[in-house]
């Protein structure tokens, strides 16, 4: 009897291995790696041969060739044999070799190893291994995953053999990772050192080495989510870290590294001289930090281009936990070893730009940082692309950007949104109009806040209120976007308009009540904020007298108080200390305007006995003597008790001064009285209107 042949005479050799490999159950792997001896008696011993066939009959692989053809019955389970073993059909290990899917000197290695005394555990792991590198070249990936989800966390598959236990062991497939992942590294290491035209004969094989990372990440998914809590996160990011960079360096082999393509730059000195230039101009235009200058009094804020902010958000890698990772690290693949890599971590990713040239750019983005910002570093990789391409003719040029972005299946939107971050970290008013008339297109719920900013320092205040309403992100997710979006409005001169958003958004965040929107400072941090920058940008444009007309609560008004209080201490000279008073006045509050009158009469006496410009200290003195008039009369308005305590110091101070942040008092009877005091009492209070140039107009000094 004759057994029947596994697959039909014509089909490849190779393609009969696959779709064995293909069609086995994955339990049955640990059986085909095993190293199997003839177990055929000869004067009472065991022949042990290596066994490459298994028997039709039974399917055990017991004998070898030789014997097969003179016993009759398996070894094993004793069942009769057919004649004709020449016939019995391959293992799956011999049938991959003999295809040459799996190199013949591997074998006979491991056959040495054995006969001299080797571990057979070694052995049977690396048959294992060598059929598992089948599957990953021939995208079978898949029966490695099953073979995880139904041998390694199958709880009956058991087994006494120490052997086969531990080949049901899931920390088989964890080693079969991190040995081929090596094995890969050095493949490429070996490609990337070539030159660029060597590169460029390789692209299949990086393709396929792309594929088998691929493979690799699915099987290290399977792992997590099989296995909770497993040890191969690192090996995951690396993985996926270097077939992004594969990819991007696919692209460059295919492009020769731009070598051919002109730079608008002569060398690389003269383009870093120009990032210089574009900080400096960057730092020069800057407008103060409104958040730290509410609790750490800065003065200007540590501005920065987007180049700047995108590669300081790829300093998020942690460093290597222990030996065995180390081991697995990618730095071997960057332009000159390892150099590259503690340069950015010497100096930072942001101090890293410009990069020398174009492979520079992809061992520092796409081997460094974390692996789910792809889309971030591709970006980078663009706003290189322009910046290295900009002012030459885009004939020369274009099809270079538009072939990346179709490569790595980029948007329209995406595309010319990082264009224009270029555009606006270029100083050159050239760039600035090409931005603006770009924005329309790319104004979206998710445009980069920062774009308003850029503009608003670029001193276009209404094309950053227009990207903010086409963005359709007006309220502000932020307090730094929120102090913006004040700061755009006033400079548009919306004041009102400021006003009525910064108690909107105030009121908004005091109603968050969850846990995560808390995160940010709290709503009395947005009000001080906010309130304090209207503040400064009404005197820095010199409308001051604008604030006082804006109906303002009293958890507004104390910020108001103290912001106009400090303008008047730090520049007696101005009109700031005066408004305050008219502020009080125009609300009757004569209390309050007393008060403050009398510290600013100190304050400016001070200042006249110091002050040695005749002109200053003359408006000085003329302001305080008007000043005083005015309060005297307002003053007089209120009952008699009241003036001889107010007068006499006895009415406790009201308002916001230094060191005094006590807004009630306490009148004779105990009670407490919050501001505003003797609001209610008085029915016709006198008018005073601002003309201008630190003069009031006032009916009682007619």
């Amino acid at each position: 009897m004759v057994g029947r042949k596994f697959a039909e005479p014509t089909a490849p050799r190779s393609q009969k291995a696959l779709v064995q490999l293909a069609s086995i159950d994955p339990i049955e792997l640990r059986n085909e790696a095993k190293v199997e001896r003839c177990r055929a008696t000869r004067d009472l011993r065991s022949c042990g041969r290596c066994v490459q066939r298994v028997l039709i009959t039974c399917g055990h692989a017991a004998l070898c060739e030789e014997c097969s053809q003179r016993c009759d019955v398996c070894p094993i389970c004793r069942v009769s044999l057919p004649k004709g073993g020449n016939d019995f059909p391959l293992r799956l290990y011999y049938e991959c070799i003999e295809a040459g899917l799996i190199s013949k000197m591997c074998d006979d290695r491991l056959l040495d190893s054995k006969e001299d005394g080797g571990n057979q555990l070694v052995a049977d792991v690396e048959r294992l291994y060598s059929l598992f590198d089948v599957a990953l070249e021939n995208n079978l990936v898949s029966l490695i995953c099953h073979y995880v989800t139904d041998v390694c966390m199958d709880e009956s598959a058991v087994s006494s053999d120490p052997i086969i236990a531990f080949l049901l062991d899931e920390k088989v497939v964890k080693d079969w990772c991190r040995r081929t992942f090596k094995i890969i590294l050095a493949e490429l290491q070996a490609i990337y050192n070539l030159t660029v035209l060597e590169m460029k004969t390789k692209l299949s094989s990086l393709l396929k080495i792309s594929s088998k990372l691929a493979g690799m990440s699915n099987v290290l998914e399977v792992l997590e989510s099989s296995f909770r809590g497993h040890d191969m996160n690192h090996l995951q990011e690396t993985i996926l870290k270097t077939k992004q960079h594969l990819e991007v360096m696919m692209w460059c082999i295919r492009h020769q590294f731009l070598e051919d393509v002109q730079s608008r730059y002569s060398d690389f000195a003269s383009w870093s001289s120009s990032v210089r230039e574009r900080k400096s101009a960057a730092v020069q235009r800057a407008w103060p930090d409104s958040v730290n200058r509410i609790s750490e009094s800065a003065e200007q804020s540590t501005s920065s281009l987007f180049i700047e902010d995108a590669l300081s958000n790829l300093d998020t890698e942690q460093g290597y936990a222990d030996k065995e990772e180390r081991e697995l690290a990618i730095t071997s693949l960057l332009t000159g070893g390892g150099n590259l890599f503690f340069m950015s971590k010497l100096h930072g990713m942001a101090g890293c730009y410009p990069f020398e040239n174009l492979r520079s750019a992809a061992d520092l983005l796409f081997l460094q940082g974390n692996s789910d910002l792809v889309l971030a570093k591709q970006a980078i990789f663009l706003y290189y692309l322009f910046d290295r391409h900009w002012t030459i003719p885009r004939d020369d040029w274009r099809n270079i950007v538009d072939d990346f972005a179709v490569t790595f299946s980029i948007t329209r939107h995406a595309l010319l949104e990082s264009f224009v971050f270029y555009l606006l970290d270029d100083h050159t008013d050239e760039a600035l109009k090409e931005a603006t008339a770009l924005l329309p297109e790319i104004a979206s719920p998710n445009t980069h806040p920062k774009v308003a900013q850029a503009l608003l320092e670029r001193n276009i205040p209404d094309v950053a209120l227009m990207v903010l309403r086409w963005s359709g992100r007006d309220g502000g997710e932020t307090l730094v976007e929120a102090v913006t979006a004040v700061r755009v409005r006033v400079e548009c001169g919306l004041l009102t308009e400021a006003f009525m958003y910064q108690r909107t958004i105030c009121a908004q965040v005091k109603d968050k009540k969850s846990k995560d929107e808390m995160k940010e400072p709290s709503s009395s941090v947005w009000l001080e904020v906010l309130v304090t920058e209207i503040c400064y940008l009404c005197l820095r444009g010199n409308i001051l007298d604008r604030i006082i007309e804006l109906p303002w609560n009293s958890d507004e008004e104390k910020h108001i108080h103290k912001c106009l209080f400090d303008f008047a201490t730090s520049d007696p000279s101005s009109t700031a200390g005066s408004l305050l008073v008219v502020f009080y006045l125009q609300r009757y509050r004569y209390v309050e305007a007393y008060q403050v009158d009398s510290k600013l009469q100190n304050m400016e006496e001070d200042f006249i006995s110091k002050n040695q410009d005749d002109r200053i200290s003359y408006k000085v003195r003329s302001m305080s003597h008007w000043r005083k008039g005015l309060v005297g009369q307002s003053v007089d308005l209120l009952p008699d008790v009241l003036q001889q305590q107010l007068k006499s110091g006895n009415l406790p101070e009201v308002g916001v001064f230094p060191n005094n942040e006590n807004i009630s008092v306490k009148s004779n009877f105990g009670a407490t009285v919050q501001e505003p005091i003797l609001g209610n009492l008085l029915f016709n209070a006198p008018k005073v209107q601002w003309e201008g140039n630190g003069v009031f107009a006032h009916p009682l000094m007619q």
